[in-house]
């Protein structure tokens, strides 16, 4: 058996292992699938489309706000455009002729439309206010007593003849009744003009105008 031992021959190589193949890698696991929304399940009361939140009432709210200031504000100019007209019976009126009127009587035809009483007595025709000068309400002619007086605080008022028709003697009111203008147009007929008026405590009765001679 040869001695091997301090020689310098060289020894076979042992062959090494391959490294193990790499294993494939592993299918990525497959997306689990989104769940569906849960559905609610509708109440018996459920209002349905008219349910809202409180950013809805608020925001619904605003448009109607905002809607009803334009409707206003479209009304006001509207009325802008139509001023409102107070339409008022004209200061004066036509009143017949002078022998429509009773001497000594006092007449009541315009006291509803006009406020006035025409009154005539043997020497004059007077257009006499039927406005009591305290408060404003409308006398009554009291024919048996011959005098007006005021149903709502007592005041009364001279009645024929004309030289005192008017003038207060009893009651609150502070002063005789207005006499409004008086005259007779070209054909006759008599014109009572309320624009136009005489007062007792200014000594205006017998100025012209505040009465028709006859």
């Amino acid at each position: 058996m040869p001695d091997t031992i301090g020689t310098n021959e060289p020894t076979a190589a042992v062959p090494t292992a391959a490294p193990p193949a790499p294993k494939p890698a592993a299918p990525a696991p497959a997306a689990a699938p989104k769940p569906k929304p849960k559905q609610l399940k509708k109440a018996a009361n459920d209002p349905g489309v008219w349910r809202t939140g409180r950013r809805d009432f608020l925001q619904a709210f605003g448009w109607l706000a905002f809607a009803g200031f334009l409707v206003t504000a479209t009304i006001g100019a509207l009325r802008m455009m139509f001023p409102r007209i107070l339409f008022e019976n004209p200061p004066s009126f036509k009143a017949g002729i002078p022998n429509d009127y009773v001497p000594m009587t006092v007449n009541e035809k315009f006291k509803d439309t006009q406020r006035v009483w025409i009154v005539r007595d043997t020497e004059r025709i007077v257009a006499i206010s039927a406005i009591c000068t305290h408060l404003g309400c409308t006398p009554r002619w009291l024919s048996d007593e011959n005098k007006f007086k005021c149903p709502c605080h007592g005041s009364g008022y001279r009645g024929l003849p004309t030289t005192i028709t008017g003038i207060n003697f009893e009651g609150p009111a502070p002063r005789a009744l207005d006499r409004w203008q008086i005259t007779v147009d070209k054909d006759g007929i008599i014109v009572v003009d309320k624009s136009v008026r005489f007062l007792y405590e200014k000594g205006e009765w017998d100025k012209p105008g505040a009465s028709i001679k006859v």
